[in-house]
């Protein structure tokens, strides 16, 4: 009873906190290490970035205005300075003397690890080496890559292995050289096979190597369209199924069920499976509402500190 009274005292608070625009409210209790930890995934002001609204360069800087101390970019929004010491430079600059941690970075469009071909799947593990290379530079733990492959999604068993193998084996040569810089390569659900939890963990797993593992997205459950019909699978089942290889989580405030429906996302039951499985590292907020994303991003911080406050009291009694 008493937790249940300190948690609708905290959601006053914070409620509070939005409401009348306060500059800083500290949910954790002092003196104790965070059940998790918060960090601003760059996708969630893709409209802004994308408009020319926003430049790449102050995204630490305003993270840390919204009170988010770590970032996870994503290489769209920098997409030809892969290789540019100078601009690398001026990023790592901007982040540490902001304070700001450089987490990891998501990278897209540079190829498909389940490429049809030997040599496409070659050249996929090519390129993303240079971003291996500047996630060591800019102080990330991981890199964040795609299992897609050339096998299109189906509930054949046979093809499913296919795929599964491919990808594996393209993952296992990219781990193979991330490994030399200390970076991790992981994977996020993101549509395909890769939103069958089963399957990716399983992917994973045939990989075989300590530097591959998963990013479970609360969000990203949607596995195919069919006509219709949407194929999806359990969010909470499957970040439940992807968090023992996890180096880190991506939230949404939706998630799926079985039956192709979405729902808004239950804080406290999704963050008791992510800590349960002993992970204590940064949950990503990847969500960004049209015209209002520093508003929304500020309403999901605060539900997460709740949240974390919440588990963290538990914890403690």
């Amino acid at each position: 009873m008493n937790n249940r009274r300190e948690f609708l005292k905290t959601a006053g608070l914070a409620s509070a906190a939005i409401g009348l625009g306060l500059p800083q409210m500290a949910f954790s209790p002092k003196n104790a290490a965070p059940a998790f930890k918060i960090s601003l995934a760059e996708w969630s002001l893709q409209r802004p970035l994308f408009a020319k609204q926003m430049d790449h360069l102050d995204f630490a800087k305003l993270a840390k205005q919204h009170q988010i101390d770590a970032v996870e970019y994503v290489n769209q929004f920098f997409m030809d300075k892969a290789k540019d010491m100078n601009y690398l430079k001026e990023m790592k600059t901007r982040a540490d003397g902001e304070g700001v941690t450089s987490v990891l970075i998501m990278c897209d469009r540079e190829g498909m690890l389940g490429a049809a071909t030997s040599e496409e799947r070659k050249q996929t593990v090519e390129n993303h080496k240079k971003w291996v290379e500047a996630a060591k530079f800019l102080g990330c733990h991981s890199i964040r890559v795609n299992a897609y492959t050339a096998i299109p999604y189906t509930t054949d068993e046979r093809l499913a292995k296919d795929a599964l193998n491919i990808a594996s084996s393209g993952l296992r040569q990219l781990c193979e050289f991330a490994d030399d810089f200390d970076i991790n390569v992981i994977i996020e659900n993101h549509g395909g096979f890769s939103s069958d939890a089963k399957w990716l963990a399983e992917m994973i797993k045939q990989t075989a190597h300590n530097r591959a593992g998963t990013l479970p997205d609360f969000g990203n459950f949607r596995i195919h369209t069919e006509g219709e019909r949407i194929y999806s699978y359990d969010s909470y089942r499957g970040v439940d199924e992807l968090m023992p290889r996890a180096k880190g989580v991506s939230m949404k405030p939706t998630v799926w069920d079985d039956n192709g429906k979405e729902h808004p996302l239950d804080y406290e039951r999704m963050m008791k499976i992510v800590v349960s499985h002993g992970f204590n590292g940064y949950v990503g907020i990847e969500h960004g509402d049209k015209d209002r994303e520093w508003e929304s991003i500020d309403e999901i911080r605060v539900n997460l500190d709740i949240v974390r406050r919440t588990l963290e009291n538990a914890r403690k009694s």
